[in-house]
């Protein structure tokens, strides 16, 4: 399920390669600048689907207990994420990894959740950069862990999946760092 390119799929049903387009990126955030805002946001929501319905799926049926819930749908997340990043239908091609990430998150960690998303409005609403405010998400997921006295495999997933989404996001801070991201700006309707 994390393979499901729905960034693809929605700019094919508009008539474009997303991948020839903007950043290249299968991600809600190309997506909203080459096609539109209503667009990327239905390409947001069916990304964070990919990780919340798999993983609730895995934590409702999981009778072990909530550690072993947790571990259980912390490595599918995982596996999901991973997915997303390196769909095998479009030759190892996929977004960045944050969204399904957030959509599982939202089942295993909500609390990690809702302080990433307010680093995430702070760095976005001061800078206008999303790679920035995703990068500084993703950093605060291990800390957040670690705050909210999450077991020790929890924060290393989060970790795990820092290290994932920053690993994605190597082309945005070389382009941070020479001055050339784009920042947020109107999008179509």
């Amino acid at each position: 399920m994390g393979a499901i390119p729905f960034g693809f799929i929605v700019a094919k049903i508009n008539g474009i390669n997303i991948l020839q387009e903007g950043s290249g990126s299968l991600g809600a955030t190309n997506v909203k600048r080459v096609i539109g805002n209503k667009w990327g946001t239905l390409v947001f929501i069916l990304d964070c689907l990919k990780g919340f319905v798999p993983v609730s799926i895995v934590k409702f049926f999981c009778q072990t207990g909530l550690n072993q819930a947790n571990n259980m749908g912390a490595t599918l997340l995982i596996g999901l994420v991973l997915g997303h990043c390196y769909s095998i239908f479009l030759k190892f091609c996929g977004g960045k990894g944050v969204a399904t990430a957030i959509g599982g998150l939202a089942v295993l960690m909500p609390s990690v959740l809702l302080l990433g998303i307010i680093f995430w409005c702070s760095v976005f609403s001061i800078t206008r950069f999303v790679s920035l405010a995703s990068l500084c998400f993703a950093l605060s997921l291990p800390i957040n862990a670690y705050l909210f006295a999450y077991q020790k495999e929890m924060i290393l997933f989060a970790l795990a999946l820092t290290i994932l989404i920053f690993i994605r996001h190597s082309q945005n801070i070389r382009r941070l760092w020479k001055g050339e991201e784009l920042r947020a700006h109107k999008v179509k309707e």
